[in-house]
């Protein structure tokens, strides 16, 4: 059977269907894309929701394409401390290419 969840991301409600039963976890799930997304936009600035989620769902891929390299490097999975310098230093390059864009735009 399906079920529907309504989230909050970044102060908007979404309607998310999904199978019964996995309700807490699809409320998990957007709670972590709130927090993120709320980090992004503290380092960034208003981008717009669409652009904000994209950024989002972005950096998500890459921290996932960064543990699967290292998984099948046969190395440990980072530590959370690691998980997040990545995250943040990712986040500084992207802030300074948000910058550059804006400062462009605004001299067009």
């Amino acid at each position: 059977m399906v079920a529907t969840v309504n989230i909050m991301v970044v102060g908007r409600t979404y309607e998310i269907s999904c199978d019964e039963g996995q309700e807490d976890d699809v409320r998990a799930l957007a709670a972590e894309v709130d927090r993120r997304a709320a980090e992004l936009l503290r380092a960034v600035g208003q981008v717009g929701d669409a652009r904000l989620l994209v950024m989002v769902g972005l950096m998500m891929a890459d921290e996932i394409a960064e543990l699967r390299r290292r998984d099948g490097g046969g190395g440990a999975a980072p530590s959370q401390d690691e998980v997040d310098a990545a995250l943040s230093s990712r986040l500084d390059v992207l802030a300074q290419h948000i910058d550059a864009i804006a400062d462009r735009l605004e001299k067009a």
